[in-house]
């Protein structure tokens, strides 16, 4: 089984350069890899040059209109492979993700896919044990953590299930939580997801916000509502939503720190629009 790198792109283009770097210093290069490329210029022609002359199995497809989960889709639909994955432009692989990762699917037989660590996330020197994500656990959001970048997925699963929702995602309104979103119709329909620490993928990741406090208050807002989407689109408990419209200010309070108190109730802002539009226009 080889591996499908789907790479969706825009508005980046020196961060490539690092994610192609790991690509090629892969210990198995049982995979292709496809840009889609959202930008409106030829930005990304060297790293794209980079690839193919590293002996890489690159395709740069172009589309028009930018949006992370449309961009997804469309590489989904011209993957030749049976796994799926979905780095972003500005994560690099550690040298052995596609060996772990091949290996992993092929010992496993009846898996849908496995679920990398992010590094950064879950820290260095403590990523966890493997184990088996549980759809019961994921409905309370105490399922573990599984970003987009950390997805390597069986292309079964989208063939029964659909791709990622294009509501959902970046460049949306309801800006985040496509990957979560399909987890839990994954998990749902009886398959069975394994995280596995060994599967290192690092993230350009800031522990605290960047920019002014009125960018970032936007930006959770934005990201947020995808959040809120995701409580009523799986008709999650009373109480699971309750507690994640409280939690992010509740949580905030007691650092007395007025920038964390103000993005916290912008992230909970957010949760409630997304939650009441989505039960209000997408049901």
């Amino acid at each position: 089984m080889n591996v499908s790198l789907i790479l969706a792109t825009y508005g980046r283009a020196e961060e490539l350069g690092r994610a192609v770097d790991s690509f090629l210093s892969q210990t198995d290069r049982g995979f292709e890899l496809i840009i889609v490329d959202q930008n409106p210029d030829e930005r990304l022609a060297p790293f794209v040059e980079q690839a193919r002359e590293g002996g890489l199995d690159v395709r740069h497809v172009r589309m028009d209109t930018p949006g992370l989960s449309a961009a997804r889709n469309l590489g989904i639909s011209l993957a030749r492979h049976d796994i799926l994955a979905f780095p972003d432009d500005d994560c690099w692989y550690e040298d052995r993700v596609i060996e772990h990762v091949r290996r992993a699917f092929m010992e496993g037989e009846a898996l849908g896919g496995v679920i990398g660590c992010w590094v950064e996330q879950a820290g260095e020197a403590a990523p966890g044990q493997a184990y088996f994500l549980e759809h019961d656990a994921w409905r309370e959001f105490r399922g573990g953590h599984a970003s987009s970048i950390s997805l390597f997925l069986d292309r079964k699963l989208f063939e029964s299930l659909g791709g990622f929702d294009e509501r959902l995602g970046v460049g949306q309104w309801y800006g985040a939580a496509e990957e979560i979103d399909f987890i839990l119709r994954a998990l749902a329909s009886g398959a069975y997801l394994r995280y596995c620490p060994e599967i290192r993928v690092h993230h350009a990741y800031a522990p605290r916000p960047v920019g002014s406090f009125k960018a970032i208050c936007r930006q959770a807002r934005r990201r947020s509502r995808g959040t809120g989407a995701i409580y009523a689109k799986h008709r999650l408990s009373t109480y699971v939503v309750a507690r994640g419209l409280l939690a992010p200010v509740v949580n905030a309070l007691p650092r007395l720190s007025p920038s964390q108190i103000g993005r916290g109730l912008f992230t909970s802002l957010g949760r409630i629009e997304g939650y009441l539009r989505w039960k209000m226009r997408e049901s």
